[in-house]
C-alpha cells in the first residue's frame, strides 16, 4: 500500500512541476515578463531552488530459514531485485562465504517462540517462510505447522503487507507416510489464508468492517513446489540435484494428464528449479498485483519464466 501512495504522489510530483515553478516565482514578487528570453531567463534563476523529489524507500523482506536451500537462493534473488532483506533462523548467518551473503542481516531465533520474530518484523513489508524439516511425525508437525502458523500470526498482527509460503505439492501415499510433514503445511495454510485474506467471514459490525479493511491489504500466497533441484551444498559437499531433475522437468512438465492416474499419478509432477521457486516466491511476496492463493507446480513453471 506504501508502494501504491509512494507511486501516486511521485506522479503526481512530476505533474505539478509547472505549477511548483509558478508558485515559486509569485512567492518571490517576481513575475514572467512576455519577453521570451526573460521569461527563460526567470526559468533558469527559479529552477534551482526546487527540491529535488525523493525516491520512494527501499521494499523491505524478511525471508524465514533463509540460510537452508531454498532461503538462500531466495535471500540472493531479493538482494539482485535491490530489496532490502533480512533473515531469521535457529542458526543465524548462513555458512556461505559468497559475497552477496554479507549484503543480508542475519538473525537468530525460534519460531517456536514467537516473542523472538515480534521484533524483527518492526518496519517488514514481507515475508517469505521457507522453514520446514523432517524428523518423526511430531517433530514435522511442529516445524512445519506449529512454527510457521506462529509467524503468520505475528506477521498478521504487525500489519506484513505481504506473506509467501513455501509448502509442498501432494504426493498422494507419500502424504500418508509423512503424515505430520503435510499435515503441519497444510494446518499452515489454512492459518495464512484465514489471517492474511481473502479468507474468513465478516460480520456486519463498524469494527469487524474497519477491521476487514485494513487486513484486506494483507495477502498471502502458498507455493506448492515439487521436487526442487539444483545444486545443494550439505557441509563443504555440493549436490548437484538437476543432474537429475533438470531432464525429468523438461520431460514432465509437459505431460500433466499423467498425473491423474490413480494412485502413482501424483509420482509424475514435474520437478523445479530452486531458482524458479525464489523468483516466484519473492515477485508473490512483493508485486501487489500477484493474485494471492495456491500457486502449484505448473504456475510456478509458468511465472518463473
Amino acid at each position: 500500500m506504501k508502494t501504491i501512495v509512494s507511486r501516486l504522489l511521485h506522479s503526481h510530483s512530476q505533474a505539478s512541476l509547472p505549477r511548483l515553478y509558478t508558485m515559486a516565482l509569485s512567492r518571490n514578487g517576481r513575475l514572467l515578463s512576455t519577453d521570451s528570453n526573460q521569461k527563460n531567463d526567470s526559468f533558469k534563476a527559479e529552477e534551482a531552488e526546487i527540491p529535488d523529489v525523493k525516491s520512494p524507500s527501499v521494499e523491505k523482506l524478511l525471508v524465514l530459514g533463509g540460510n537452508g536451500f531454498v532461503g538462500t537462493h531466495i535471500c540472493r534473488e531479493a538482494l539482485e531485485r535491490g530489496l532490502t532483506v533480512s533473515s531469521l533462523s535457529r542458526s543465524g548467518r548462513s555458512s556461505l562465504q559468497d559475497s552477496w551473503a554479507d549484503n543480508v542481516v542475519w538473525h537468530q531465533g525460534d519460531l517456536l517462540s514467537p516473542d523472538s520474530l515480534k521484533h524483527k518484523l518492526t518496519g517488514v513489508d514481507s515475508v517469505i517462510s521457507c522453514v520446514g524439516g523432517f524428523g518423526s511425525n511430531s517433530h514435522m508437525y511442529k516445524i512445519n505447522g506449529t512454527a510457521n502458523i506462529n509467524a503468520v500470526r505475528a506477521a498478521a498482527e504487525q500489519g506484513v503487507k505481504r506473506f509467501a509460503y513455501i509448502s509442498a505439492a501432494d504426493f498422494g501415499f507419500i502424504n500418508y507416510i509423512l503424515r505430520g510433514y503435510y499435515k503441519g503445511k497444510r494446518a499452515t495454510e489454512k492459518e495464512l489464508t484465514t489471517k492474511l485474506p481473502y479468507g474468513g467471514q465478516v460480520s456486519c459490525s463498524m469494527a469487524s468492517i474497519i477491521e476487514f479493511c485494513y487486513y484486506c491489504f494483507q495477502q498471502g500466497v502458498i507455493l506448492r513446489p515439487g521436487f526442487m533441484h539444483g545444486t545443494r551444498r550439505v557441509g563443504k559437499m555440493k549436490l548437484p540435484l538437476s543432474i537429475i531433475g533438470a531432464p525429468l522437468e523438461m520431460i514432465l512438465q509437459h505431460a500433466k494428464l499423467l498425473t491423474q492416474i490413480p494412485l502413482i499419478g501424483p509420482l509424475f509432477i514435474p520437478p523445479v528449479s530452486v531458482t524458479s521457486v525464489a523468483k516466484v516466491a519473492v515477485t508473490a511476496a512483493t508485486d501487489s498485483a500477484f493474485p494471492p492463493g495456491i500457486v502449484d507446480v505448473y504456475s510456478i513453471l509458468q511465472h518463473s519464466q
